[in-house]
């Protein structure tokens, strides 16, 4: 099944998600008629519908803004949709389809009973005011929650949605639906969040390597040299986490450069400029004047200059396809021994192909950051039963979550024939569990 003749140009990272998939599942389905018969992979691969909207608002000088609007409910055999809201600019269709239908198989792996989805719009919320944000969630919302529920589908956050945005949107869905119902996750404590919830990704990312490298028998990642890209929420709770186990993390990046700090980052520092000022990693250079920073224009040709210093450990936490075959070889040159997807897809085909020919412990997304999702559900369990968990309690589950995603990735590769490879061992794995659910309840 090729993809290469598309005419939607926008449907391209979709379209390398769905052939990695494709080519990964190739021994289960040959092991397996009836995935053949039941036609489930033509199945999979379309979204059960495609939702698209216009979100229209006034901004602070009440001129109308028109923005677009999207709901990719992909697929619900296993449980309520479930995947995040991104509000960006690159938001498109194709993008959201390539994450709904990673989404599927993420949430699969995690053993819990949710499907898969993902939304959002091209609306950035950088610059804007909270009033400008507040009154584009509204208008967002309006259209939205005709097509969601606690049991039929659950946004969460992404990209550009934190806590105030999920915020202002549930606001509005409880004013518009008078129900104070779990139908958004990733919502602030005080009104049914769930403690953990922005530190989930990161510290789930964490958790899975940790089992990767004992089931690989290599080093613990303590007193290793670690790089991470990014410096979003999943970017600074990698280093958190990492610094926690007494890792040496020495990089991040952003949208200007990348930061490098040989002596391990300073994360109270990092927390101050990302998270509190919205600045750029560059005013890291106010306080540490002898670190290096590179900016994006003297990026090596091709790759990023976080993969060009030596590590025991790398973290893409940034964006799709970051990490370039370019940047596989200098890590591989430079004695890298572990590779873990923060981001969704970070790695390239030609870098991922790179990695597992190498036999570079390579942890894909769909498996690595899938904590994130896995609290998401614990917030949806805790709203059904009206209780609150306590941190410790979150984060004991959040663990075992990840290390079970770890063992049935690790044995599912084993069992066909891949040992070594978390790539089809998750693909298998997550396609498997939907699949069959599928079947049994037919067409």
């Amino acid at each position: 099944m090729k993809f290469e003749n598309s005419n939607c140009a926008e449907d391209s990272i979709f379209f390398q998600a769905m052939e990695e998939v494709i080519y990964s599942i190739s021994p289960l389905l040959e092991s397996d008629p009836k995935y053949k018969r039941y036609a489930i992979l033509e199945r999979l691969v379309v979204p059960d519908r495609v939702i698209k909207f216009q979100v229209t608002w006034l901004d602070d000088n009440n001129k109308i803004q028109v923005n677009t609007g999207y709901r990719v409910q992909f697929n619900n055999a296993l449980g309520p949709y479930k995947g995040g809201l991104r509000f960006h600019p690159t938001v498109n269709e194709g993008v959201l389809k390539f994450l709904g239908f990673e989404q599927i198989l993420k949430n699969s792996l995690t053993g819990l009973p949710i499907g898969g989805a993902k939304g959002g719009s091209d609306f950035n919320p950088k610059g804007k005011s909270d009033f400008e944000i507040m009154k584009f969630c509204s208008a967002f919302m309006t259209e939205l929650h005709k097509y969601i529920g606690p049991r039929i589908d659950v946004p969460a956050g992404d990209i550009g949605v934190g806590s105030r945005e999920i915020g202002y949107l549930f606001g509005e869905y409880k004013k518009i639906t008078s129900s104070y119902d779990g139908v958004l996750t990733g919502k602030p404590y005080m009104f049914g969040g769930s403690l953990m919830r922005p530190e989930a990704t990161g510290y789930g990312l964490v958790y899975f390597t940790q089992a990767m490298l004992e089931h690989e028998k290599k080093d613990p990642l303590t007193g290793k040299v670690c790089t991470v890209s990014g410096a979003g929420n999943v970017a600074i709770h990698t280093i958190e986490k990492l610094q926690e186990i007494g890792a040496i993390v020495v990089t991040c990046s952003d949208s200007e450069g990348m930061l490098y700090d040989s002596r391990g980052v300073d994360l109270k520092l990092i927390k101050e400029i990302k998270l509190e000022r919205r600045g750029t990693l560059k005013e890291y250079l106010e306080v540490y004047k002898d670190v290096n920073y590179i900016p994006v224009a003297d990026y090596p040709d091709g790759g990023h200059s976080v993969w060009t210093i030596p590590c025991y450990a790398a973290f893409p936490c940034a964006t799709q396809n970051e990490l370039t075959e370019v940047d596989a070889k200098n890590l591989i040159a430079n004695g890298c021994v572990s590779v873990s997807e923060g981001a969704n897809m970070p790695s390239t085909p030609k870098a991922t192909e790179l990695f597992l020919t190498n036999k570079i412990c390579f942890a894909p997304a769909k498996a690595a950051n899938a904590g994130g999702v896995a609290v998401s559900e614990f917030e949806m369990s805790q709203n059904a039963s009206m209780q609150k968990w306590s941190f410790d309690m979150v984060d004991e589950r959040l663990k075992e979550t990840m290390t079970q995603i770890c063992k049935r990735v690790a044995l599912t590769a084993k069992d066909y024939g891949v040992e070594g490879n978390y790539v089809d061992g998750a693909n298998i794995a997550g396609f498997k569990r939907v699949a069959d659910a599928m079947i049994t309840e037919g067409i």
